[in-house]
């Protein structure tokens, strides 16, 4: 009897130690992602169940936050002290999280000695640096924008590729033939959001910026107002009209040289289906309507990266953000979960919820074989060399926002007010003088910053 008690008495402290240290090790990692819809939320619930799958007591709990409620919900959960271990968000509210020092910048160094700094696209992590040489997030995905254009027409004519600011204005007069309605070029004139993405990219080409580090403005510049003119001279060669991102049609339907787009163009480019919204007549009554040619993809080539006194690329990333925690296992988890998002078969799982719209930040994903089998069927059309190409801008991405790793939230402001593209308006279409024009934009953003 008193060997079964003794065995009894072992064995239920063997169990209970069991639990105790079961209980000891369980992590949590509560996931905020900004993808709300439900089929993307699918794909991310499997991966977390997956996770843990592979890890014992470890739970994932995936929440959706609307990204323009992001920086509200993080603020109170910041000031109730119940944020989440992870987020993924745009890195304009990752700059603004660092700054307030609630995020975990070691495990960010971490992962990034774990996969490798140099297999980053050099550009994405430098937009999350601090001034210190920390990271406030780790990229993950995003967009890039740059030119698209017709590479048989800039053969066939000798033309070398639009990547400089003499390249480009050489092959936009050289495919200007406007008697036969046909233009060398697309950029923005219209007071919208289209044209201040394209002026961007091409002042941060000239070393044009909004602020210097200091938080300083200094948009009226010598190398601000050269852009203004350059951009006056390009909108010559512009289908007529105020222009935005609706004349694409003209390169659709054989009409254009070459446009500034982000790479949500991609399956227009590449599916019957999807180019069809631009194949009618109904936007432009200069154009007849087309059919759809198979042969468009093959012959169109992709520049990221604009070249005058520097090298430059525009677009937007969002990035995974670990947040500071007590619990040490809850931040090892969050390291392990993080490690597994950039896992190929994870990563490329993520990515293709949005083909063309989201990209990979590491080098080598874009060419992977799976990651050219994107469920549309849109990259195994443009292959692994143009794949490659196209992700390799991320080298070289740039904003007005963030300076030397500090982001100025003005500049988010000045957009809103459509400043820039208002001021490229009066120029290109109202003939204003450019040097006037900057002088009423930087007006403007004064006012805007209540100086």
């Amino acid at each position: 009897m008193k060997t079964k008690t003794s065995l009894f008495v072992a064995g239920t402290m063997l169990v209970n130690g069991l639990l105790i240290s079961q209980l000891a090790h369980a992590a949590t990692v509560e996931f905020w992602t900004a993808q709300t819809q439900t089929d993307r939320l699918q794909n991310i619930e499997l991966l977390a169940s997956t996770f843990e799958a592979l890890n014992d007591g470890v739970t994932v709990k995936v929440v959706a936050v609307d990204e323009n409620e992001m920086a509200t919900q993080m603020a109170a959960s910041v000031a109730a002290g119940t944020t989440p271990q992870l987020i993924e968000v745009n890195s304009e509210i990752i700059m603004a999280l660092g700054e307030e020092g609630v995020v975990d910048t070691k495990t960010h160094q971490d992962v990034i000695q774990d996969i490798g700094k140099n297999r980053f696209h050099k550009g994405a992590l430098t937009t999350l640096a601090s001034p210190s040489g920390d990271y406030y997030g780790l990229p993950y995905h995003g967009f890039i924008q740059g030119i698209w254009y017709r590479k048989d027409w800039f053969d066939e004519k000798g033309l070398a590729a639009p990547n400089t600011w003499e390249n480009i204005e050489t092959a936009a007069k050289a495919l200007t033939d406007k008697a036969n309605n046909q233009y060398g070029i697309l950029i923005g004139t219209k007071q919208d959001s289209y044209t201040e993405q394209v002026f961007t990219q091409l002042a941060l080409s000239n070393n044009a910026s909004e602020f210097d580090a200091k938080g300083n403005l200094v948009f009226n510049s010598p190398a601000t107002l050269e852009t203004i003119e350059y951009y006056k001279e390009l909108a010559k060669y512009n289908p007529p009209g105020p222009q935005n991102w609706r004349a694409r049609d003209y390169y659709l339907q054989g009409k254009m040289g070459m446009f500034f787009y982000s790479t949500y163009i991609m399956d227009d480019l590449a599916l019957a289906e999807v180019a069809k919204g631009s194949l009618s007549s109904a936007n432009f009554k200069e154009l007849s309507g087309g059919t759809f040619d198979p042969e468009l993809v093959k012959n169109t080539a992709f520049a990221p990266i604009i070249t005058h006194k520097s090298a430059a690329s525009y677009g937007t990333l969002s990035g995974l953000v670990a947040l500071k925690t007590k619990s040490a296992e809850n931040t090892k988890a969050t390291k392990d979960f993080i490690e597994f998002m950039y896992d190929p078969a994870s990563y490329i799982t993520f990515l293709h919820m949005a083909p063309g719209g989201m990209n990979p930040m590491l080098k080598g994903i874009a060419e992977d074989p799976a990651y050219l089998e994107d469920p549309n069927g849109v990259f195994k059309l443009y292959g692994a060399d143009k794949m490659k190409q196209i992700v390799s801008g991320f080298d070289d991405i740039r904003s007005f926002s963030v300076v030397e790793g500090k982001t100025f939230p003005a500049s988010g402001a000045i957009f809103a007010k459509s400043v820039i593209p208002r001021m490229i308006y009066s120029v290109t279409i109202e003939g204003k003088d450019p040097q006037a024009a900057l002088d009423d934009a930087e007006a403007e953003m004064k006012a805007i910053m209540g100086e």
